[in-house]
């Protein structure tokens, strides 16, 4: 296909180039001339002129476009665009890249030549794009079945593999080959890997090269953005794909670069545990050698040494030491639990039951409050309402030593509320109004934590 590149307004001369055009039904390259009888290029910016003028001008030329000024609105740009025997005038925007929809360009060139693909594609196979999602593979993986059983058995002993030997380079080259969908389905057969349900993390990618959707197996088309990747798990669909595929995201720990400020589901779902590792640890260090450290969790360790144990858990993960030989001062680890907790993306306690406890501990009645609050608790994911039970688990303990720690349930209340828990308003008026009743919900889960969990 060839395009001449456009003019920008300031000037400059236009050029031709030839680009592949990919389509369902294969690889076609196809050449529109775009020149004047006497060989002068069309494309040009031609100032303030109306649509028909701009028709007359791109003369019938299929992929022939030019930059014109807006008669209605001076100061704005439209691109006029020969395609289907018709001129089709979009409205130009440039922020630094231009783009009149949602892709952003670095050059009109690329946005008129990903147009083209696209304007083509929907002509050409509109039924079949409206169909494509009716009968996916995503959920008949036949091509994966030679490959699971070697793959599931690697990721089961992945943890052991770790810590004795590496994978031998062919086994290793095997396994990088291995689509993210292929991944999922091993994963979804492994019986040690929690199955928490947990949504796909898609953003908008640019694929090097041709590329199909995991999804309906059908090619991604484009020059940019042709589709959408899960940062977390890898799979690579259709944007309009991704509106079908379930939630079964199995993250790749490869791609999980740290352990604090990750997404309490995706942490424990790539190191296929049932909650986070840093909570698990931290609690049995605590429960070792500080349940009678008196002011536990209330007095703060040193700041630079909390940041110390931060970054060791997101550079060495589960192998992180955080010993009383390194860290002599029980309050560090308390205060890096505590920081794990506040730097989490969603809550333990997630903006969507936020409003739904705070409510529930507006409830005069005692009874019909702890109810409530049971109701709510329902509500958590899964990895949030384990994480959540555990906890509580260990800050009964703590309050059990309250003579020696002098923390009770109010003081861990207190310590905890605004830890677990984060409104959505991100208002200071919100947050000081709703204090109280975040200490309460706190302490009612300690003090209730053999009922409520």
């Amino acid at each position: 296909m060839v395009f001449p590149s456009p003019l920008h307004p300031s000037g400059g001369h236009s050029q031709f180039w030839v680009a592949p055009f990919f389509s369902l039904f294969g690889v076609h390259t196809l050449y529109w001339s775009a020149e004047n009888k006497d060989g002068r290029s069309l494309l040009r910016f031609h100032g303030i002129i109306s649509r028909e003028q701009a028709d007359e001008l791109l003369g019938g030329v299929e992929g022939a476009y030019i930059l014109r000024e807006s008669q209605r609105q001076p100061g704005c740009y439209t691109l006029a665009l020969r395609f289907g025997n018709q001129t089709l005038n979009y409205r130009l925007f440039y922020d630094g890249k231009h783009f009149v929809g949602e892709k952003r360009f670095e050059s009109i060139h690329d946005l008129v030549t990903d147009g083209l693909i696209t304007l083509y594609i929907e002509t050409k196979a509109s039924e079949y794009i409206s169909k494509m999602t009716t009968n996916p593979i995503y959920e008949h993986i036949g091509y994966a079945t030679l490959l699971r059983e070697k793959v599931s058995r690697r990721l089961s002993r992945s943890k052991n593999e770790s810590r004795k030997t590496s994978v031998t380079n062919e086994e290793h080259t095997t396994v990088e080959k291995i689509s993210s969908l292929v991944r999922r389905a091993a994963l979804t057969h492994n019986d040690n890997h929690f199955n928490y349900e947990k949504t796909h993390n898609f953003k908008v990618h640019t694929f090097r090269g041709p590329h199909w959707c995991e999804y309906c197996a059908n090619f991604m088309w484009g020059l940019i953005a042709q589709g959408v990747r899960c940062s977390d798990c890898g799979l690579n669909v259709h944007k309009q794909c991704s509106k079908h595929v379930p939630n079964d995201c199995q993250p790749d720990l490869k791609r999980i670069k740290k352990v604090y400020c990750c997404d309490l589901t995706t942490l424990v779902k790539a190191h296929n545990t049932q909650r986070p590792m840093v909570v698990d640890i931290c609690i049995r260090e605590i429960e070792a050698r500080g349940l009678k450290s008196e002011g536990l969790y209330r007095v703060s360790g040193f700041t630079e040494h909390i940041e110390d144990v931060k970054m060791a858990f997101d550079r060495d993960g589960e192998k992180a030491d955080i010993s009383a030989n390194i860290y002599p001062d029980i309050n560090i680890i308390t205060g890096a639990l505590k920081l794990y907790f506040r730097d989490l993306p969603i809550p333990v306690i997630t903006y969507d039951t936020y409003p739904k406890f705070i409510e529930a501990a507006k409830i005069s009645n005692a009874d019909e409050r702890l109810e409530a609050v049971h109701d709510v608790l329902m509500l958590l994911p899964p990895a949030h309402y384990e994480t959540l039970r555990y906890l509580m688990i260990h800050l009964k303990k703590v309050t059990m030593n309250e003579k020696d720690n002098f923390m009770n349930a109010e003081n861990l209340g207190i310590v905890f509320g605004p830890t677990l828990m984060r409104s959505p308003e991100d208002s200071t008026l919100t947050t000081l109004h709703d204090m109280r009743y975040q200490k309460l919900i706190v302490q009612i889960l300690i003090e209730n934590e053999d009922v409520l969990f």
